[in-house]
């Protein structure tokens, strides 16, 4: 009978001490997959018109499958718009988070000299466009304007 019981005592006894020995504690694990904080690329956006430029840690305009990234205010001749700009890891990951947006967007209509496209988020018109390791664009102008817009922030994605 003692056979038995100190086999089980002691498996009683290694499942109770806790995890392999390099097993970080969880809050240390939530330390290392904290989201980096994003670049600040705020000399990318042109100056005519520019009210503000912030930093968003995560969840850029609200998106969760959005990272952090920056954002723009601006008010042009009466009318008030944003542009954002988030830097992914490589051309495909941001390819990808534009495809993500687009699904998002009402109406999205493909720009093809932009490789964009133009829809509606709720109430407000949205141009988003991939450039290289860049998603950017434009929040609250119509088609025309907001191609424009994005035409010169393109141009600094460089």
């Amino acid at each position: 009978m003692n056979r038995c019981v100190v086999p089980l005592v002691l498996l009683a006894m290694l499942a109770s001490c806790g995890g392999p020995a390099g097993t970080p504690p969880a809050s240390e694990t939530k330390k290392a997959a904290a989201v980096p904080k994003p670049p600040d690329e705020s000399r990318r956006f042109p100056a005519e018109g520019r009210l503000k430029v912030g930093l968003v840690d995560n969840h850029l305009l609200g998106k969760h499958y959005l990272p952090g990234g920056n954002l723009a205010e601006y008010e042009r001749n009466g009318k008030k718009f944003r542009m954002f700009l988030a830097v992914a890891e490589s051309p495909d990951a941001a390819a990808f988070l534009m495809l993500d947006f687009k699904n998002d967007l009402a109406d999205a209509k493909y720009v093809s000299h932009m490789g964009g496209y133009f829809g509606r988020d709720g109430d407000e018109p949205v141009f988003v466009m991939q450039k290289d390791k860049y998603l950017a664009g434009v929040v609250g102008l119509d088609e025309k304007e907001a191609d424009m817009a994005a035409r010169e922030l393109a141009s600094r994605l460089n």
